[in-house]
């Protein structure tokens, strides 16, 4: 039986040979393309670059709290999740007391977590947000610490040239 030889690694795409003289001219690579706007298709699905969040009544559900732009999050959540408890609840009860009308129950507290789910997916921008905020400030102080960190290595640096100047400027006169 004859064995097949394989490469471990693919061969380089052509374009490789578009960065030769990169190290000598940086401005020799090509520009890197323009970044995508709009629809396009990645693996014969459509996708597009407009990040959207789709209404509960475009995925089909019924939509438990207020609609509009001015929603409080944090009351609505508590709200949801006491609701989510009590039919948690009521849900025990029925299998102890009616197991056979279980059904509506779960179907109740499937909405629920899914208007819990559809809030939680709404507040994901402004927690991004919040993030690189956080991100960036931890950034800026790491920055601004090593700066102090070289002023203080600078200074001792100096100390130390000046001392030993004038140990060699003593040995030198004597």
């Amino acid at each position: 039986m004859a064995m097949a030889t394989s490469s471990s690694f693919p061969p380089p795409p052509p374009y490789y040979r578009l960065y030769k003289d990169y190290e000598q001219d940086p401005s020799s690579a090509p520009e890197p393309p323009p970044p995508i706007d709009g629809p396009y298709p990645l693996f014969g699905a459509p996708y597009t670059t407009d990040v959207v969040l789709p209404s509960l009544e475009d995925q089909g559900v019924r939509q438990l709290y207020p609609k509009g732009p001015n929603i409080d999050f944090k009351k609505e959540l508590r709200t949801l999740n006491r609701e989510l408890q009590l039919h948690i609840l009521e849900l025990a009860d029925i299998l102890v007391e009616r197991p056979s009308q279980y059904a509506r129950r779960v179907e109740d507290i499937s909405l629920i977590f899914k208007n819990l789910h559809h809030l939680l997916n709404s507040l994901r921008p402004h927690q991004a947000r919040a993030t690189l905020i956080h991100m960036l400030e931890n950034q800026i102080q790491r920055r601004k610490q090593a700066i102090e960190d070289i002023k203080q290595r600078r200074e001792e640096a100096q100390k130390l040239l000046e001392e030993s100047l004038v140990v060699l400027d003593g040995s030198q006169t004597s």
